[in-house]
């Protein structure tokens, strides 16, 4: 997902290729130490978004207490490197920096939105570092407006447009609704790029769209704006954005007597949404996802135990499972590679081909981007229920 990316660019492009000047290229050894390989974890640790990184680092250590254990990779065990980059862009670019220039980690698992993931990119170049996003789902991400792929840069998580095809499919074929509202953070890309998925797909199913609206990350009172919507009476809103406004919008549309069925995507998914909202407001809701911690496949229920285990019975979140994920995509290329010089890495990761991880079944394509199934998710009493999984 992704957050708004500041204009840090050209300062942080600026700084990185002074860095790159004074060290040079990284050696094939860079980022290990005699028994040891060293990975930073780039994350929202804090700020606006910080129960993304907060899930994401908590399955990156489940991840890599149970590699560590079963003995590392080729012996080496892993070693992390934690940064919070605070949920903003600058932060990300200057964690970048000091992950490289000073800790020299092999790679850099983060971070969890697509803005703070962005931040770090040239970096990652000017480096030569493995730059590996969990849930960065623009597609700019691993592909620049120019059209050429970022060298360094992969991600764990599918790509909006997939995410904004599966919900109009969705709403269309599944609960068979004709008509549909969009209320979109017009703040952040993430929404935007997911809003107009959505609508393409929607409308080429034969439904229409009969409201557009927008509003503002920050934004708390939305009830003008869900009155102008409930008067359109769609039979659908999709809301693509982030938790922290979502959950408000929920329940004021609900104090509203807006009962039609609401969706989102993977940005919906927080323990603190049901906070916001309530569990009863969130009857009749839907996401798009990276899995369900209910899928019965033997690899999901293994992680799902141990998660639990290690956090008092809590149930894991797709973000505690993209964090693991990137942990064992990352130590299953630097073990093929047989080498943490990037470009091997690099070369380990672009052949990735049907590796069974909690989140599907992976391959990366020639974009960088994992190829694999999506989960639908419906809320009730404040649960997220498993629906149906759909295939690319």
């Amino acid at each position: 997902m992704k957050k708004k990316f500041s204009k840090v660019l050209l300062a942080s492009t600026l700084m990185a290729g002074i860095l790159a000047g004074c060290s040079g290229a990284k050696e094939s050894s860079g980022g290990s130490g005699g028994d040891t390989i060293k990975i930073g974890a780039n994350l929202e640790l804090s700020g606006q978004v910080a129960s993304y990184g907060e899930s994401i680092a908590q399955g990156l250590d489940i991840a890599v207490e149970e590699i560590n254990k079963d003995g590392g990779i080729d012996g080496k065990k892993i070693e992390v490197v934690k940064a919070d980059n605070k949920s903003e862009a600058a932060e990300a670019t200057n964690a970048a920096i000091k992950l490289t220039s000073q800790d020299k980690v092999t790679a850099i698992i983060g971070a969890a939105t697509s803005g703070n993931t962005l931040a770090q990119a040239q970096i990652a170049k000017d480096n030569s570092t493995i730059l590996l996003s969990p849930s960065g789902t623009a597609p700019n991400v691993t592909v620049g407006t120019d059209g050429k792929v970022n060298e360094f840069v992969f991600r764990t998580s599918f790509i909006d447009p997939f995410q904004g095809t599966v919900a109009g499919n969705f709403a269309a074929k599944e609960l068979k609704v004709k008509t549909a509202a969009i209320f979109a953070d017009k703040s952040s890309d993430y929404a935007k790029g997911l809003a107009a998925s959505f609508k393409e797909t929607f409308e080429a199913a034969g439904g229409k769209v009969v409201a557009e609206e927008a509003y503002m990350a920050k934004d708390t009172d939305f009830r003008s704006t869900l009155t102008r919507i409930k008067g359109e009476k769609p039979e659908f809103v999709f809301i693509p954005g982030y938790y922290e406004e979502v959950g408000l919008i929920i329940k004021q549309a609900r104090e509203l007597d807006i009962s039609v069925p609401f969706m989102g995507a993977d940005g919906w998914d927080s323990p603190k949404l049901v906070e916001l909202a309530g569990a009863d407001a969130l009857n009749n809701t839907y996401i798009t996802n990276h899995y369900s911690s209910e899928d019965p496949d033997e690899k999901i229920q293994k992680f799902v135990e141990s998660y639990k285990k290690k956090f008092d019975g809590a149930s894991p979140n797709a973000f505690n499972a993209l964090g693991y994920d990137s942990v064992y995509l990352l130590a299953d290329a630097i073990k093929r590679a047989g080498s943490t010089d990037a470009s091997k890495i690099k070369d380990a990761l672009e052949q990735t081909k049907d590796l069974s991880l909690v989140s599907g079944v992976v391959t990366i394509d020639e974009n960088h981007n994992p190829i694999k199934s999506a989960t639908v998710l419906e809320y009730k009493d404040g649960k997220q229920v498993f629906n149906t999984k759909v295939n690319p």
